[in-house]
């Protein structure tokens, strides 16, 4: 019997048990692109998530920056305020990104259906 991670495995079991492992830790080229495509879909269904994501780092790159000159304000009261700020950006591209979907898909999506039943 061998003892992996505090669990008993039969010696049956360990080939199987590594064939496992050493398929998992195989990666192909083609899942690097499944998952760039996958990338770019989701944007493209979501846009305002890349949006979101790009307007909190520049948010937190300013503020940082402006780190140098923001005179007797304290450290923490400037950290603060750069996270106040990189939340607020990232919750509103949120919620326009939901309002958009809702839109797409409770407003846009009714009138293609209904163009489409009226054209047969």
């Amino acid at each position: 019997m061998l003892c992996y991670e505090n669990h008993l495995i039969d010696s049956i079991t360990v080939p199987n048990f590594c064939l496992k492992m050493f398929s998992l830790s195989l990666v192909k080229m083609s899942d690097y692109e499944e998952n760039e495509s996958k990338f770019l879909r989701k944007a493209k269904e979501n846009p305002f998530v890349p949006v979101g994501m790009a307007g909190f780092f520049a948010i937190v790159g300013y503020r940082l920056l402006k780190m140098k000159s923001r005179g007797d304000t304290k450290m923490s009261v400037h950290l603060i305020h750069m996270r106040v700020a990189a939340q607020g950006f990232v919750v509103g591209a949120m919620t326009i990104g939901v309002i958009y979907s809702m839109y797409r898909d409770y407003i846009v999506k009714p009138r293609e259906e209904q163009k489409a039943v009226t054209q047969k």
